[in-house]
């Protein structure tokens, strides 16, 4: 079928089993572990094959517990395999006298994070994955899953995993530990934040560890202990229902997401959230609007080359991509996509199942106030998050992840390969260097950050010697950026517009196959300078001096695009005070992709009025 179509439950079903059949042949003769590549991971390659054989559950899990009578006799018997795969896998992988024994589980494993998946299968499907086993082999379980409640597990949304085990146990009869859950839901409860809203163990980090693990956990266990705590399940769901408000403003109408934070490798996982708080029953949820974006998120994934020439899922966002990767992404971890896929879990007369996918009415601009973000939506489904205050530590390019002023869903961002311009990549943000010396920087943390529903301001020092004070006003498809910068030193200074695709191979525009760009789609000026093709417009324009530049940069240095450019102000500043005013574009709508006097007549037109800059676009004057 085309996937792009995915509409009804039976799609969705024929989808998974369509995206695991790739798999089959790389399982180890004992069903334990699955091995789909040779990357590295700091937890190790046995780890790593237990966690690919784990997270396809996630998937596998949901459609083992749902009754697909309507499909095939050759597609049950297909899923009838599958059961029997796992429940040999899971038998083989807890019993300490088989040869692909998981092992013992050590302090802060990688093991807990596996669990999850092993657990919420088992549940969903007992009747496949627990009542068939022998009483060894359910005692064999129950030993090697209760190792984790006498290690250390990080006071993160890990401690979810120890609770979804205590579940399982409560919910088979088994012994559990009520100290765990207890402190469990103590550490849980810390890094709740209000609205709805949690952080995920480190209070100025918020990002899709919220949705896709603090409440996707949340509603598992509303799911499951609805008969034995359904108190505290009802207040997990109440703020699941908090959070969605807010939440829908990371997508776009057609499900496309902003990419934002760590751990992106896990695509549609983005909006798994939706199908969990259809399983949860979340009060007051609008199914039309969920199923809209669970389905659209993973039709838009769907139209990108994620998979390899084999059909495995790739450790990349758009495309194949280690460089954007984080030290814990083994070649199995992708499939953490699948906890969509609980959507398998409701039967054909779910109301989610039932209900015509909507589109929510999105306010224009939105402020966010928990993640610290200012929100735009455009007819076009083009969405900009201008994060504030936003800090991560300890994760790879987390600068470019966090930290930079604004990331679209249809422009992407870049990490650094280096830290010269092309290398470095330094799209949407101010990078610095030592003059002369092409080794540049962007922000990393902020002294102070406001976020209102007109702009975002922050303060910060990227490096010793340089205080800088940056204000972005969004006006539609065009920002306005103000920088105040103070140096002790002589500095240049590189301000990147959005990086935009320069080519897009194999598709049809205008009924011609587009390759890579033409010279004659770059418009340089001395402050301004524009990249105009078919498929959009990027551009940056400055008001105060500086020459203006279109830079190429490395190849695969864009989550979204393998090859780019960036339109981009550098500017050179002798010790003292400083401003910096800089407009700008980026536009992928039907009617991008021209460069005209249209352009310059949309843009916002900036002036000072004294101590104040006053931005008028649009009819409307907002005072800086």
């Amino acid at each position: 079928m085309p996937w792009n179509d995915l509409k009804t439950r039976d799609d969705a079903a024929l989808l998974l089993l369509h995206m695991v059949r790739p798999l089959r042949n790389h399982y180890s003769r004992g069903r334990s572990w699955l091995h789909i590549g040779s990357s590295g991971a700091h937890y190790g390659e046995k780890s790593a094959r237990m966690e690919g054989f784990s997270r396809v559950l996630w998937g596998l899990g949901p459609l083992f517990a749902g009754d697909f009578k309507s499909l095939s006799a050759e597609h049950r018997e297909e899923i009838r395999e599958w059961e029997e795969l796992y429940r040999q896998g899971i038998i083989h992988g807890t019993d300490p006298e088989h040869e692909e024994y998981w092992g013992e589980v050590a302090d802060y494993d990688q093991k807990m994070v596996e669990m999850a998946a092993i657990v919420t299968g088992l549940l969903l499907a007992p009747e496949k994955l627990w009542i068939p086993l022998t009483e060894k082999q359910k005692k064999n379980l129950w030993t090697w899953f209760d190792q984790i409640n006498q290690k250390g597990v990080h006071p993160n949304n890990w401690r979810f995993f120890r609770i979804l085990v205590n579940v399982m146990f409560r919910v088979f009869g088994l012994p559990w530990s009520e100290a765990c859950m207890e402190e469990d839901f103590r550490i849980i409860e810390k890094c709740y934040d209000g609205d709805g809203w949690y952080f995920d163990g480190n209070p100025g980090q918020v990002d899709y560890y919220i949705p896709f693990a603090m409440h996707y956990y949340g509603l598992l266990y509303a799911g499951f202990m609805k008969d034995l705590d359904g108190e505290y399940g009802n207040i997990l769901k109440d703020r699941a229902g908090k959070f969605w408000k807010d939440f829908i403003y990371w997508f776009a109408g057609n499900g496309a997401e902003i990419p934002f934070g760590r751990s992106l490798i896990y695509r549609f996982a983005h909006g798994s959230v939706f199908s969990a708080m259809a399983f949860a029953g979340v009060e007051g949820l609008d199914y039309g609007v969920a199923k809209g974006l669970a389905l659209g998120n993973v039709r838009e994934w769907l139209k990108r080359p994620v998979f390899d020439g084999e059909g495995i899922l790739s450790i990349g966002y758009g495309y194949p991509n280690l460089f954007m990767s984080e030290r814990y992404n083994a070649p199995g971890s992708p499939y953490w996509a699948f906890k969509t896929f609980l959507m398998l879990a409701l039967p054909e007369t779910h109301p989610f199942w039932r209900a015509e996918e909507k589109v929510f009415p999105y306010e224009e601009k939105k402020l966010l106030p928990h993640p610290r973000m200012l929100i735009t939506h455009d007819k076009s489904g083009h969405v900009l998050a201008y994060p504030a205050g936003q800090h991560c530590m300890e994760h790879g390019n987390s600068r470019a992840k966090y930290e930079k002023f604004v990331y679209s869903n249809q422009f992407g961002f870049s990490v650094s390969r280096g830290t010269g311009l092309e290398d470095g990549a330094f799209d949407c943000t101010l990078a610095v260097s030592e003059s002369g010396e092409n080794c540049y920087r962007m922000r990393y943390g902020t002294e102070e950050s406001e976020v209102t529903e007109e702009f975002v301001r922050t303060v910060y020092r990227p490096m010793k010697g340089v205080r800088i004070e940056s204000f972005l006003v969004p006006f539609g498809a065009w920002h306005v950026r103000i920088h105040e910068i103070e140096t002790d030193r002589e500095i240049d200074l590189a301000d990147g517009g959005f990086s935009i695709g320069i080519e897009r191979c194999f598709t049809v525009v205008s009924g011609k196959e587009s390759g890579k760009y033409t010279f004659d789609q770059i418009e340089k000026r001395e402050r301004s300078a524009f990249a105009c093709f078919p498929w959009g417009t990027s551009g940056i324009v400055s008001l105060d001096g500086g020459e203006a530049d279109v830079i190429p940069l490395f190849p695969n240095t864009n989550l979204f695009y393998n090859m780019t450019v960036l339109p981009t102000v550098k500017k050179r500043l002798r010790p003292g005070k400083h401003q910096m005013i800089t407009c700008v574009l980026g536009d992928m709508s039907p009617e991008a992709g021209k460069l005209s006097s249209d352009i310059w007549e949309t843009m916002p037109k900036v002036r000072r009025n004294g101590e104040h800059m006053e931005l008028v676009f649009d009819g409307k004057c907002i005072t800086i």
